[in-house]
């Protein structure tokens, strides 16, 4: 939305919202009520940098809410009300920082004026002499957060009562526009199911691309757009022709995208998966490493950007080519990979588990390793691993990553940013490090 401009862009939730068993409500109707009201929106068209927003209403952040301008959480107050957990002050880019709690409840009836309050402080005070200082993250880290939480607070009061409370009325007029599905009722574990767990490939497929869904009979269906060898997040139109028909035939019509560029059937029935999963494997949509150590997030990098210092998808191939094998992408476990090719970080390396960031160096390419990275309700920035190291040496120091953490784990069920986490990044670099 509004691409381009000093203004607010876009108002996202995660690619599961509405159908995630556990939900507090769907956060996409609140994602639209604040989309509505900041569009076009005629104070906050020249603010001093372009804005984001993200809500989530699980547990589990796949949103990435504490790495935006704003970051909302949808959770309930002592007396059962629904509101928003209001975090500030996210971002990546050349100078990362990780959100910051600016208010633990804010009722949902008061949310838009809220958000107003915060984009009128941002407004007054947000650097416009300087691109690169000039995102609400700059601000909350000098003016400091209990500050800027005073300034934003004192707005807030200030506006009184400017008609931005939210009735009962008019939330449900939104929420009266996301229709769901006509979902039948199904069994937990249909007789399609049990025939096919004789098949080994689909139940690999099964473990690792299919999740629960709020309504019994039905999953999630995550397909993965990162085959062995070929470019991360890519898709044919071949492929997406037929991925909508797939959508039209087993998930309502509808398909949804994530960060981590891949795609998503949202309402799939349980008794439809081997038929899925067959139609799947023609198409080469489904590979069995959806969140494991290939399903990996790059940018296009040099190859395609003119921004760029060096490649980010020959690196991401050449990782899918170290891993190929499934058997030790299931012991490795969760583990996620991402790829920059230069500091605006559209790869997101700062909380990926592995962050690669390309940087030039006399004219060449070489690359900054950052481990223990995490974009969840745990969000953190990864820590610089050592020096940087040129193209040819990339996939090397990953592998030898990878093997330091197998060896350091001190269970199988260990993940590699648990592992990071307790230990430090100091034996880890040790053991990657020994022989350069």
């Amino acid at each position: 939305m509004q691409t381009s401009g000093n203004n607010m862009r876009n108002v996202t939730s995660d690619q599961w919202a509405g159908v995630a068993p556990g939900e507090i409500e769907d956060p996409r109707i609140w994602s639209e009520i604040i989309r509505q009201h900041t569009t076009l929106h005629p104070e906050f068209s020249f603010l001093p940098r372009k804005f984001k927003i993200a809500i989530t209403a699980s547990e589990h952040d796949r949103a990435a809410i504490k790495v935006h301008d704003i970051g909302l959480r949808l959770h309930k107050n002592a007396d059962g009300e629904t509101g928003f957990e209001v975090l500030v002050g996210g971002g990546l880019g050349r100078t990362p920082f990780i959100a910051k709690t600016i208010k633990p409840f804010v009722s949902g009836r008061d949310i838009l004026s809220y958000i107003e309050a915060i984009l009128r402080v941002y407004n007054q005070y947000g650097r416009r002499d300087n691109i690169y200082k000039a995102r609400i993250k700059i601000l909350v880290h000098e003016l400091g957060i209990e500050k800027f939480a005073k300034e934003v607070d004192e707005e807030w009061k200030a506006m009184g009562d400017v008609g931005l409370t939210l009735d009962h009325a008019a939330i449900e007029e939104v929420r009266s526009r996301f229709s769901y599905p006509a979902y039948e009722k199904l069994p937990h574990m249909p007789d399609e199911l049990k025939q096919a767990a004789n098949d080994p490939l689909f139940e690999r497929w099964r473990k690792n691309s299919v999740f629960p869904h709020k309504v019994q009979g039905y999953s999630i269906v995550v397909l993965s757009l990162k085959p062995v060898g070929g470019p991360p997040g890519d898709a044919t139109a071949e492929q997406m022709d037929a991925v909508a028909d797939l959508a039209d035939k087993y998930s309502f019509g509808e398909i949804r995208v994530g960060h981590e560029q891949n795609l998503a059937l949202p309402h799939v029935a349980k008794r439809d998966l081997p038929a899925l999963f067959k139609a799947l494997d023609r198409l080469g949509l489904a590979t069995p490493n959806v969140n494991l150590v290939t399903d990996i997030i790059a940018c296009p990098g040099l190859d395609y950007c003119s921004l760029a210092n060096a490649r980010s998808i020959p690196i991401a191939q050449e990782l899918t080519r170290r891993f190929a094998n499934h058997d030790t992408a299931d012991l490795i476990g969760r583990l996620h990979i991402n790829i920059s090719g230069c500091i605006n970080a559209c790869g997101h390396h700062h909380v990926g588990h592995i962050g690669i960031l390309g940087v030039e160096k006399n004219g060449e390419e070489f690359y900054q390793i950052t481990i223990g990275g995490r974009a969840d309700e745990n969000a953190q920035l990864g820590t610089l691993i050592g020096p940087a190291v040129p193209y040819a040496e990339v996939a090397d120091v990953i592998e030898d990553i990878v093997e330091a953490y197998l060896a350091l784990r001190d269970r199988p069920e260990e993940l590699f940013v648990d592992t990071v986490k307790r230990l430090g990044v100091e034996p880890i670099r040790e053991r990657v490090y020994a022989t350069r």
